[in-house]
C-alpha cells in the first residue's frame, strides 16, 4: 500500500488528504482522490494510465476532489480503455452530479461499479478485497486487502468512529492503516487511543495512523503515547505522504 496522502480535510504542508494506493495484486487500485493525485501517483512511480480501476471509500470532498481531475488528465494523456470506479451507490450518486457540475466532459470513460458495504471484491491471484460499512456522517466502507489461505492481511479503516463491522473486518489482520482525526472521541472519528484500541483488539502486528495532523490532532509523540495507551503493543507509527506499506 502507497500512502499518496496522510493528512485530514484540512491538509498541512507536508500531509495531503488521505487517499491511498493498492499496488499488489489486482492494482494498481487507487483508494479515494484527494487532490493532485495524478501527480502524487507519478511521484510514487505509477503510471497512472495503467490504474485498475479506483475505490471510493464515501463522498466527502477530502476523498473525491481529486477524480475529476484525475480522470481529465488520463485522458489528455491518451487512455480511452473504461476506468472502472467503485462506490456505495449513494457515494455514485454524488460523483455523477459533480462531473456533471464541473462540466468535465472530456475525461477517460468511467465505468461505475457500486459495491455495498459487505461485498468482496475478487482481485488477482486469490487475493480480495473485503468491505463493511463504518459509523460516519455519510455512507462509508472500510477495507481489508486479504491474501488466499490465511495468507497476510491489510484493514484500511476509511473515516469511522470506533464500530462492530470495523472491528469484526480488523481481525487478525496483520497491518492497520487506520485514521485518527480527533484528540478524544468524536462522532464519526477516531482518536490515536481509540485506534490503539481497535489494533489491540484485532492482533495486528503494526499500526500506521492516517487522517491525521500533529497541529490538529495532537503531536506525533503524544499520539503514538495514545496509541500505547490505548493497548497497542506492536509497530506504532504516523503515516507518511509517499510512504510504502509492505506485506
Amino acid at each position: 500500500m502507497i500512502l499518496l496522502g496522510t493528512g485530514t480535510g484540512l491538509p498541512d504542508i507536508d500531509r495531503g488528504n488521505t487517499h491511498m494506493l493498492w499496488d499488489g495484486p489486482g492494482g494498481p487500485l487507487l483508494i479515494d482522490a484527494g487532490g493532485s493525485t495524478y501527480e502524487r501517483l507519478l511521484r510514487a512511480g505509477i503510471d497512472p494510465q495503467g490504474l485498475a480501476g479506483v475505490v471510493v471509500t464515501h463522498s466527502h470532498c477530502d476523498h473525491i476532489n481529486g477524480l475529476p481531475g484525475l480522470a481529465f488528465s488520463m485522458r489528455l494523456g491518451g487512455r480511452e480503455d473504461p476506468l472502472p470506479v467503485y462506490a456505495l451507490e449513494p457515494t455514485i450518486d454524488i460523483l455523477r452530479a459533480t462531473f456533471e457540475a464541473m462540466k468535465v466532459e472530456y475525461h477517460v470513460p468511467l465505468d461505475w461499479r457500486p459495491l455495498a458495504a459487505g461485498d468482496s471484491l475478487p482481485l488477482a491471484e486469490g487475493w480480495t478485497m473485503r468491505t463493511a460499512p463504518t459509523v460516519h456522517s455519510r455512507p462509508c466502507m472500510a477495507l481489508r486487502f486479504e491474501a488466499p489461505d490465511g495468507g497476510p492481511a491489510l484493514l484500511y479503516s476509511a473515516d469511522t468512529e470506533p464500530c462492530a463491522p470495523v472491528r469484526a473486518l480488523a481481525a487478525r489482520a496483520d497491518v492497520i492503516v487506520h485514521e485518527a482525526t480527533t484528540p478524544g472521541p468524536f462522532e464519526g472519528h477516531t482518536s490515536p487511543r481509540q485506534a490503539g484500541q481497535v489494533a489491540a483488539e484485532a492482533g495486528a502486528r503494526r499500526l500506521v495512523l492516517v487522517h491525521f495532523s500533529p497541529r490538529w490532532t495532537m503531536p506525533e509523540d503524544k499520539a503514538l503515547a495514545e496509541v500505547r495507551a490505548g493497548g497497542f503493543t506492536g509497530v506504532a507509527e504516523i503515516g507518511r505522504d509517499g510512504q510504502v506499506i509492505e506485506l
